[in-house]
């Protein structure tokens, strides 16, 4: 009886260490599989920042206007452009975009972050507006908040069969520019005062 158990404790016992050890496992892996899709994360959104910006910008700190994330571009420390991180609910799901704007308003590029849309349809997002081809084209194109599609009386021409996916694109598109005209004001703003402090300065220097 004694032998009987002394085995099943130690059937307890090994199990109890079984469990400890892959749990401890399961939990290194997590914790390093999480740190990685991360970095991963991150990496895309620098990538995307820098390819929705004039080449050579310098990023700035992240902003946040109207709830969207916004990060201005500078070169040789002048103003070059604007990258807003946008979203909406497309057919799928949440559709996730970085686009960046010029100082005339005009977009420069942009880069789909994640979405949910249908294979082989609305997920043509991601080059559809950037194709020259008919009235499909939003690159280069001046923004003015009213990006729509033609079947609702817009002149840019949805996704073939994807209709709500380009509806909910141009919308991202839209917000993003109510960010960036915002933004814009106030970096506007912010150089003019501080131009004007520096003209007083040099007033009261003499």
């Amino acid at each position: 009886m004694e032998k009987l158990q002394s085995t099943f404790k130690n059937m307890v016992l090994s199990l109890v260490i079984i469990c400890l050890v892959a749990g401890g496992a399961l939990a290194a892996i997590y914790s390093l599989t999480t740190e990685t899709i991360e970095t991963q994360k991150e990496q895309k959104l620098q990538a995307a920042i820098l390819q929705v910006l004039p080449e050579g910008a310098t990023i700035s700190e992240a902003e946040q206007v109207k709830g969207m994330t916004v990060y201005k571009g500078y070169i040789d420390g002048e103003w070059v452009g604007t990258a807003v991180e946008t979203e909406e609910v497309g057919f799928g799901g949440t559709i996730k975009i970085m686009v960046g704007f010029d100082a005339n308003s005009k977009v420069i590029n942009y880069q789909v972050l994640e979405h949910q849309e249908t294979p082989g349809l609305g997920d043509k997002m991601g080059t559809w507006f950037k194709t020259d081809k008919g009235n499909q084209r939003i690159i280069g194109k001046t923004a003015n908040g009213a990006f729509t599609v033609s079947k609702d009386g817009g002149d840019i021409d949805a996704i073939t069969a994807a209709t709500i996916s380009s509806r909910a694109f141009l919308n991202a598109i839209n917000k993003a520019y109510e960010a960036f005209t915002d933004g814009e004001v106030q970096a506007i703003s912010g150089a003019t005062q501080q131009s004007n402090e520096e003209k007083e300065m040099e007033v009261t220097n003499e």
